[in-house]
């Protein structure tokens, strides 16, 4: 379907005055809102045309100083009567021709990949015209793109190389930094989209989301798991197993010892990279049988007669 010729400012929203700056910001602004793979209104790809149009005359000096000159006959003295599409945009755009280069199609699909539109938005299109390819001498960085990177807590405590697989069917073998943190991004440099016009490809983002562990509560780089403990380890005092990321160890509980004391066992969290890593905290929490044997309730009764703590006093 052939895009009517409009004022190329008004298709852009920009002033007759507008810098080149302007136009390009502009630009990119409409092509994200209506690129196809983006909008999937009917009519968005003929608004995209439309706006790749006008920016590729706007953006040319040459272009448009003919253009401001001539307006809608800005190409005129150039003999496009033999162009393909001719015919489509005659007729149909005030006063003659409004084209640009002759036509060009935008193909959407999974036929290909459009360099400049995979720069920019690392979607799926492929551009192609005549007179010089439509966007000579504009260089685009290629887009960014991220992927998640699930790892358990130990994975991320450990680190080391990873042979991953993205859906996209390509394999990475990545280096995990040893104490990698949830919502922490690893970068790889140039495993992006490509870029346009010579540009660099963008870089690859892998964002790290720590597995939920039923051992351990994660808190920046500190750890948190709970040990139980018996009323009278507790109250006098024990040594007892704690779990932590390379297994287990062994925790002192002092005496005296309430529910929800925090134990902390120093560098015992999630390692840092380039500095001081986070600490495990071993948090109390005291349990009671539910049943009680006959000695077990007369010890109870006995110890309820003679002590004089009293909980809710605080003493």
């Amino acid at each position: 379907m052939a895009v009517a010729f409009r004022d190329y400012y008004e298709v852009l929203g920009v002033p007759r005055d507008a810098s080149t700056e302007d136009i390009r910001r502009a630009y990119r602004k409409l092509a994200r809102e209506y690129h196809p793979d983006v909008n999937k209104d009917p009519g968005a790809e003929d608004r995209f045309k439309e706006v790749s149009e006008a920016y590729e005359v706007l953006r040319d000096s040459e272009k448009r100083e003919r253009y401001d000159r001539l307006g809608a006959n800005w190409r005129a003295g150039q003999d496009v009567s033999d162009s393909p599409g001719f015919d489509d945009f005659a007729g149909r755009a005030p006063g003659g021709f409004g084209g640009f280069g002759g036509e060009t199609r935008v193909e959407f699909g999974d036929s290909g990949f459009s360099d400049f539109f995979e720069g920019m938005f690392g979607s799926r299109t492929r551009t192609r015209g005549r007179a010089g390819g439509g966007f000579d001498g504009f260089s685009v960085r290629g887009s960014d793109q991220e992927a998640t990177l699930e790892l358990s807590l130990e994975e991320a405590a450990r680190g080391g190389r990873r042979r991953i697989s993205l859906g996209n069917g390509r394999d990475y073998e990545v280096n995990i930094p040893a104490g990698v943190i949830d919502g922490q991004r690893i970068r790889l440099a140039g495993e992006g989209s490509p870029g346009a016009g010579g540009g660099r490809s963008g870089d690859l983002f892998l964002r790290v989301r720590l597995k939920p562990d039923s051992r351990f509560r994660v808190e920046g780089r500190d750890i948190y798991t709970d040990i139980r403990v018996a009323p009278w380890e507790a109250a006098l005092g024990a040594s007892v197993e704690v779990r932590t990321l390379a297994g287990t160890t062994r925790v002192k509980v002092p005496a005296g010892s309430s529910s929800d004391r925090k134990l902390r066992l120093r560098g015992k969290g999630l390692p840092s990279p380039g500095g001081k890593g986070g600490d495990l905290y071993a948090v109390v929490k005291v349990m009671v049988p539910k049943k009680l044997t006959t000695e077990e309730r007369e010890l109870f009764e006995r110890l309820a007669s003679v002590s004089s703590f009293d909980p809710r006093a605080g003493r």
